[in-house]
């Protein structure tokens, strides 16, 4: 028989000990990303599987915002996040402090993401594009790689809370692997 654990049972960090916590060293970037219920997804999902940060870039809304707050479930103010107005000089700041920049798009040549295997050590930052346009040409001209989800069906794309969820998914259970 199974029962439901209640919150209390949970053993959840508080804000502050998350904060003060070892993080995964992978950083989220969102490419211009319009709906609010995605980038608080982002920021859900992020705290789940205690990342670095989430760095969003362009249109994307900010917290404070009653959106991001609703599918974020408060993870805004767990996790680390920063803003820039343009995602090319998020990628020369990740660069800088020693991420490899890894795009999240189907191009050609890209690597599928179940082939992708993270290197002890190394920080990544991931990035996710806009719900139609996906991630900017331009970006991906700066990227270090790019990677894909496999996906077998009719359509060719994913919401972008879900493919966060996924990549992070496959990256984690495989670092988890190497230690």
């Amino acid at each position: 028989m199974f029962r439901k654990l209640k919150n209390s049972e949970l053993k959840r960090a508080t804000i502050e000990e998350f904060k003060n916590s070892t993080k995964l060293p992978i950083a989220i970037v969102l490419d211009n990303v319009r709906s609010q219920h995605n980038i608080g997804s982002t920021f859900r999902t992020s705290d789940a599987f205690a990342i670095e940060k989430v760095v969003l870039c362009g249109i994307c809304a900010t917290p404070p915002s009653a959106e991001i707050r609703k599918a974020a479930l408060g993870a805004e103010e767990s996790m680390s996040w920063e803003y820039y107005m343009h995602t090319t000089e998020a990628i020369q700041k990740l660069k800088e402090e020693g991420y490899t920049i890894i795009a999240v798009e189907q191009t050609e040549n890209s690597q599928m993401l179940d082939n992708f295997t993270p290197t002890a050590g190394q920080k990544y930052a991931f990035i996710f594009g806009n719900e139609v346009k996906g991630v900017a040409q331009n970006v991906i001209d700066l990227s270090d790689s790019t990677i894909e989800i496999p996906q077998y069906g009719t359509k060719h794309s994913l919401n972008i809370s879900v493919s966060v969820g996924v990549v992070l998914w496959e990256v984690t259970k495989k670092r988890a692997s190497k230690i």
